[in-house]
């Protein structure tokens, strides 16, 4: 969008309607978290059921994004954010009603085929419906309001998960994506890429790659290294890299990479991904495992770090006018990594009262560096290509996710059953929720204290990876953001 461009009165109607597509993905993830005791209680979901339930979404949505992303440049972004969000509520009625662990975890797959179309979605049309002054603003509120999720979420789902039995929780997704999609269509202007040619071997080769390369890492802690698989990742990844150089219309322009503040961008969350993905897991189920938290309280226990992230998303907003987005992302990271280091020094009997420091910290952290990173990384993006590069920003989050939890989460399980005691029984040493319903005061004592050491590691590998993250924003990150090249105006209709 030109500086001459005539902004669109409905421009901030449109980002309420971008921000409940948001919410949707946002509070489904947090509450899911959440509700992992009573998936294993209910349920009777095994430790690897659980795994798949999460990673099944993960696998299927990393998958799908730039394919999704492309699609959506080519034929339509809100076509694609309504067509995501329809799949996403049908899928979560279907979770609602599941009565085994392949059920729910069936259900998933679909709604990361829902999550694939809406997540991009959200970002590319916001970039294409405000004007570079107020763009900053408006990805400050879209990043508030996944904060507004973490809460959110838990918040309603822990009332949900106290009152009714676990599969309410998914109840949450359907009004809201009901919301959303009577907004988009009512308020939102529809948009396209240029017209050009569609990629197929591209698409093909980036779904196998992401996908088998995303397996492979799920697979690793459970069945160990699988060369059939890796070799699979390895030729359809370098295969697709090779293609989209020669591709006379590639579905990821890989010039993107050229530019320093994408790459630098794109690098530093995915680092950041990868170090915060399995401990803000694990900081979840030690409200509830170490604190004894119910699933309401659980939710609550978490707002001062949304107050925190909100507020300091603001500040960002209005520091980015006389500060560089270099310098709001190096030291938005520097902050959340002390966070991390302050995480790791939680014991058994300081309660709540010092978790609250921790929350605060993070959120400040998280406030001056998210916004700024997305805001660094799709200003790089020309507009012809914004589904595209939203994807690809969604893409190697997800990837750093589904490598914490699968690397780290495997880390974190080995480092709880070393730390209880070699005479602990079996089921216990494997999992502090078996440890916890012994009713030994003893052993609940240890997998209390073994759940803490082995989360204290997950905080030092947090903090470190966010601190490499910060190093690779210093270093590769330019003093100035470029401004994306002219390129022609998205098709509006």
């Amino acid at each position: 969008m030109t500086s001459n461009t005539v902004r669109d009165p409905r421009r901030w109607w449109i980002l309420v309607a971008l921000c409940l597509a948001l919410l949707t993905i946002v509070v489904d993830n947090t509450v899911l978290n959440l509700a992992i005791p009573a998936l294993m209680r209910d349920l009777g979901a095994t430790p690897a059921d659980v795994q798949w339930i999460i990673d099944g979404y993960i696998l299927v949505f990393a998958g799908l994004l730039l394919t999704a992303g492309s699609l959506s440049d080519r034929y339509g972004r809100r076509k694609a954010l309504v067509f995501g969000l329809v799949i996403f509520g049908a899928s979560s009625v279907l979770a609602m009603l599941a009565a085994e662990p392949w059920h729910l975890i069936a259900a998933r797959v679909l709604m990361g085929v829902g999550g694939s179309f809406m997540m991009p979605s959200t970002l590319s049309i916001l970039i294409t419906v405000f004007d570079e002054d107020e763009r900053r603003t408006a990805i400050a509120a879209w990043s508030a309001v996944a904060g507004v999720g973490v809460i959110a979420g838990p918040t309603l789902g822990g009332f949900l998960l106290h009152n009714y039995y676990w599969g309410s929780v998914f109840l949450l997704n359907v009004p809201i994506a009901i919301v959303a999609i009577i907004a988009a269509l009512v308020l939102m202007p529809e948009s396209k890429g240029e017209p050009r040619g569609f990629d197929p071997i591209g698409v093909v080769l980036s779904i196998v790659g992401l996908s088998s390369a995303v397996w492979v890492v799920i697979m690793l802690p459970q069945d160990g290294f699988s060369p059939l698989m890796t070799a699979v990742a390895v030729a359809a990844i370098g295969g697709f890299v090779l293609w989209e150089r020669r591709a006379p219309h590639p579905l990821l322009p890989l010039e993107l990479f050229r530019n320093r503040s994408f790459s630098g961008a794109s690098f530093s969350i995915v680092l950041l991904s990868f170090g915060a993905g399995a401990l803000m897991l694990a900081l979840t189920q030690y409200l509830q495992f170490v604190l004894g938290y119910a699933a309401l309280q659980a939710g609550l226990a978490l707002v001062p770090y949304v107050l925190a992230s909100f507020v300091f998303s603001g500040v960002g907003a209005a520091l980015g006018k006389k500060v560089s987005n270099k310098t709001l992302i190096v030291s938005g990271l520097t902050v959340l990594a002390a966070a991390f280091g302050l995480l790791s020094t939680l014991d058994v009997a300081d309660g709540y009262g010092f978790l609250i420091t921790c929350l605060i910290v993070m959120g400040v952290g998280g406030g001056l560096a998210g916004p700024a990173a997305y805001a660094t990384l799709m200003g790089a993006v020309p507009p012809k290509h914004a589904g595209v590069g939203s994807a690809l920003n969604d893409t190697v989050q997800q990837v750093g996710a589904a490598l914490s939890i699968a690397v780290l989460g495997s880390v974190l399980a080995a480092a709880y059953t070393a730390a209880m005691p070699e005479g602990a029984p079996a089921a216990a040493r494997e999992s502090v929720n078996a440890a916890l319903d012994s009713g030994v005061a003893e052993l609940v004592r240890a997998g209390k204290e073994s759940f803490l050491s082995a989360m204290s590691i997950g905080s030092w590998v947090g903090a470190g990876f966010t601190l490499l993250a910060a190093l690779v924003a210093l270093l590769v990150l330019p003093r100035k953001t470029p401004v994306a090249e002219p390129v022609a105006e998205p098709v509006k209709m």
